[in-house]
């Protein structure tokens, strides 16, 4: 089944990496898969633009069945592949509604996360301004107090008991926080929450290796 998977990722990427969790998740190992360079511009060659016209990682193929977007790959893998692996979508109504609630927040959190830590990245140079920074990293602050309250609930993981496809989701952008210096002290339910999920076999598997050559992150969000 693996066999007839391909995945172009790129390291330390919340996309890409949601999907390899998932893929491990499902005991999907021994896919085919291949490491590219964002700083190289890898993401707009030709064998990617051949998987994904929009020149983005992740690019993943099952067979002659494309999904690139990291959402949609999620949702088709745990579909096709129900029956094995760990169960990441709840029986319980009420837990499945708040795993959908909590996965599609992630893209506002994603969003939020990236709009500071890539600013200088997103916005020409001529086009930056320390208010709009200071006005994302204030958005980011708000948006990280939302989820220290959705983590106070019952439950360690985001949808209740069970670790679910909202954690698949979201899980690289708390880890991606921490990595740019986000104070667990600041942020305890966060912390918790990271320190739990990064032990576990799927993520650490799948952990980016330039993270793992390079243990220091960065100290963007340490005043966040």
């Amino acid at each position: 089944m693996a066999q007839d998977m391909t995945l172009l990722w790129g390291s330390g990427s919340c996309p890409c990496w949601r999907v390899m969790i998932l893929l491990e998740e499902k005991n999907l190992q021994g896919y085919n898969h291949k490491l590219l360079s964002f700083d190289k511009k890898e993401n707009k060659s030709q064998e990617v633009l051949d998987i994904n016209p929009r020149g983005q990682l992740p690019s993943f193929k099952h067979g002659d069945n494309v999904v690139n977007e990291s959402y949609a790959a999620c949702f088709y893998l745990e579909s096709q592949f129900k029956s094995q692996g760990n169960q990441l979508i709840p029986d319980s109504p009420a837990e499945q509604a708040l795993m959908y609630q909590r996965m599609f927040e992630g893209l506002t959190f994603y969003d939020k996360l990236n709009a500071v830590i890539y600013y200088d990245w997103f916005v020409p140079e001529d086009e930056r301004h320390d208010s709009a920074l200071k006005r994302n990293r204030e958005a980011l602050a708000t948006e990280l107090k939302l989820w220290e309250g959705y983590l106070q609930k019952p439950g360690k993981y985001l949808a209740g008991p069970s670790f679910s496809l909202a954690d698949v989701i979201v899980f690289p952008t708390v880890a991606t926080l921490f990595r740019f210096g986000l104070s667990a002290e600041s942020y305890p339910q966060l912390g918790q929450y990271y320190a739990l999920l990064k032990e576990r076999p799927s993520v650490k598997a799948s952990w980016p290796p330039h993270w793992l050559e390079n243990a220091k992150g960065q100290d963007t969000l340490k005043d966040v």
